[in-house]
């Protein structure tokens, strides 16, 4: 017989996916009073992650006009990012490397590859409303979290 740990269980790390994380400075209500408590609690725990593809893709976003911040992109991204509790994943050599081999059949966006290779290499919850991550979840391959 093993000892159990009395010590509580750290929640899950989350990682945003891009639409969620503008969901989530918009206030929007796409994103449940449950999901917001979630993030709040990991944000406050230092576990609340954006990949460092997500200031690309939101930049990208605006560049192409289907995203409109109401101000310069790149100071929204210097607040959104400097917010307390959120935490840039960097794009290693092993992230890279493991979003070309993702098991079972996932899109071939870039962006998204690398935030779902991203949430494997850490372990993390990904919050997203994209169908075919919330698949590859289905699959077991990842940790998702719708945000409704």
């Amino acid at each position: 017989m093993t000892a159990r740990s009395t010590k509580p269980q750290s929640p899950d790390s989350l990682l945003l996916d891009t639409h969620v994380m503008v969901w989530l400075l918009d206030g929007s209500a796409r994103i449940s009073g449950a999901t917001y408590a979630r993030i709040e609690q990991a944000a406050d725990r230092d576990r609340l992650f954006v990949s460092a593809i997500t200031p690309w893709e939101i930049a990208m976003l605006v560049a192409k006009g289907r995203l409109r911040l109401g101000r310069d992109v790149a100071d929204w991204l210097d607040a959104a990012l400097g917010l307390p509790g959120i935490h840039v994943e960097p794009l290693s050599t092993a992230i890279a490397v493991a979003s070309t081999r993702l098991p079972w059949e996932v899109h071939a966006d870039p962006a998204d590859r690398i935030l779902l290779a991203t949430a494997r290499h850490r372990d993390a919850t990904i919050i997203t409303a994209a169908r075919q991550m919330l698949a590859y979840g289905e699959q077991g391959f990842v940790k998702c979290l719708a945000p409704h």
